[in-house]
């Protein structure tokens, strides 16, 4: 009977993993609820390092009560004493290492440096630390690893047990290649890999390659790139590396103009973002033009020409259901008009939509996307240049035309007018109640627009309601 209580326990710890709240009152229940409960709160103890002013000791003091004898005689001979009997030694009741499965180690070297310890200290600190996490008791699902971080993971004779069923990588491009290749051999079942840019140089980045190449079931890559460098070689030849897992990737980001027609590979994507830095040109929009991309559901992309957007919409066959576009700074009417057909004759399943753009839209087109995406449920809209958009246009067409489905949306303005958007809730009577985000310019909200959505909130159109400050390229659609 205990054991089946363990068991269902776990079924339920399982759906509440993200919910740390309600896991902390379960470990007060029993002594089975506490033990059942503890593994779900030590998998991924990053979530809380930067949770308070204090957590970094916290975390830190926990460590060191797992390490050995034999470590801490180490440490002592070192003359880093005063570092170990910072805490009582006392072995803890639960193995909280043994338990982590997400092994981030940009916080471990944050706990290093934030010890002031020499120099030529820190590399012996670090040993016996990661002694701690890389054994036959610890196996990671998910390996980050921080910019020029040199340390032979790879070497370590229980890196194949600890990571061989990695399913998740993050790293920056700007780390011993070294590590990369050698991960390379023993981990084979990645599902995912996350790249960062943070600095770039001409050095050989022949790892993150081979890295990429030998995964079996690669399903989601992503690359940030916010370095002010062009380095064309290095993503033709991630191109090539990716191609190697056309039939398997589902999930694409990207932060580089196309080099090559990489993407006519990728049939099977379901989701794809394109973010290009707005500070580099584009090279060839022709690389997106005429891809066939059957089965995309998710498509956003940040200062992509808009030919190139236009002709990834053409080019799906009726499945997506959402679209982020944030476009250059010069969009032309005609091409505004282009883009808003190309949406609702190519997107009648659509569900959430954000245009960005810094001239007024064609409301009259707007008009015929609501009437022909009669699934849209959520609706962002950003302008830059208020002085030349007729807010007022834009609301009348909203409480006309909208689908019954549609009745959540974000606005990002600058100049508003309150009677305008007094006449959307007005209308909007018998409705779905509004979720509304409103994100300004300014520091400070209007105390008369509060009032007005309060108002409005008390009569049952509005259901809930938030300000923000500036615009979030990256913000999702779903929100409460």
């Amino acid at each position: 009977m205990w054991r089946f209580n363990e068991d269902l326990l776990f079924l339920i710890f399982e759906k509440l993993k993200n919910d740390k709240k309600s896991l902390y009152s379960c470990l007060l229940v029993n002594r089975t609820w506490c033990v059942t409960a503890v593994p779900f709160l030590w998998r991924n103890p990053s979530q809380f390092y930067y949770a308070t002013d204090n957590s970094k000791n916290i975390l830190y003091n926990v460590i060191l009560l797992h390490l050995s004898e034999e470590s801490r005689v180490i440490l002592k001979n070192q003359g880093m004493n005063n570092l170990i009997t910072e805490t009582t030694y006392q072995r803890p009741l639960f193995d909280y290492i043994s338990f982590w499965k997400y092994l981030e180690l940009y916080i471990l070297e944050d706990v290093i440096s934030s010890k002031m310890i020499e120099k030529s200290n820190a590399p012996i600190l670090r040993n016996e630390i990661l002694k701690l996490f890389i054994n036959k008791n610890t196996k990671f699902i998910q390996l980050s690893i921080p910019r020029y971080f040199d340390y032979q993971l790879h070497l370590i004779p229980e890196a194949k047990c600890c990571f061989s069923e990695l399913g998740f990588f993050h790293c920056d491009v700007k780390i011993d290649q070294n590590i990369l290749e050698g991960l390379a051999k023993i981990c084979k079942s990645i599902k995912k890999i996350t790249l960062y840019i943070t600095a770039y140089d001409n050095t050989d980045n022949y790892g993150i390659f081979k890295l990429i190449e030998v995964q079996k079931s690669l399903n989601e890559f992503c690359l940030f790139d916010i370095s002010s460098s062009k380095h064309e070689s290095f993503y033709k030849s991630l191109e090539e590396s990716l191609i190697k897992h056309a039939d398997t990737v589902q999930y694409l980001r990207i932060s580089w103009n196309p080099t090559t027609r990489f993407l006519s590979y990728f049939v099977n994507l379901l989701y794809l973002e394109i973010h290009k830095p707005y500070f580099r040109n584009w090279n060839d929009p022709n690389n997106l033009k005429n891809l066939s991309l059957p089965n995309l559901k998710i498509l956003k992309v940040d200062y992509v020409p808009l030919i190139a957007t236009v002709n990834l919409i053409e080019n799906t066959t009726g499945n997506l259901s959402e679209i982020s576009i944030h476009c250059d700074n010069v969009i032309h009417y005609v091409d505004c008009k282009i883009l808003i057909q190309a949406i609702y004759q190519n997107c009648p399943n659509i569900r959430y939509l954000k245009l960005s753009l810094d001239r007024n839209l064609l409301i009259p087109e707007f008009e015929n996307l609501l009437i022909s995406c009669q699934f849209l449920n959520g609706l962002i809209i950003n302008v830059c240049k208020d002085y030349e958009f007729s807010w007022d246009k834009l609301f009348q067409i909203l409480a006309k035309s909208s689908p019954i489905s549609l009745f959540k949306f974000k606005f990002y303005f600058k100049i508003f007018k309150l009677k305008d958007i007094e006449s959307f809730f007005s209308s909007w009577t018998n409705r779905n109640p509004i979720l509304l985000k409103i994100n300004h310019s300014g520091i400070k909200v209007d105390q008369k627009l509060v009032n007005l959505i309060e108002e409005y909130k008390a009569k049952g159109v509005i259901k809930k309601y938030s300000f923000g400050c500036g615009m979030n390229l990256n913000e999702d659609f779903e929100w409460i």
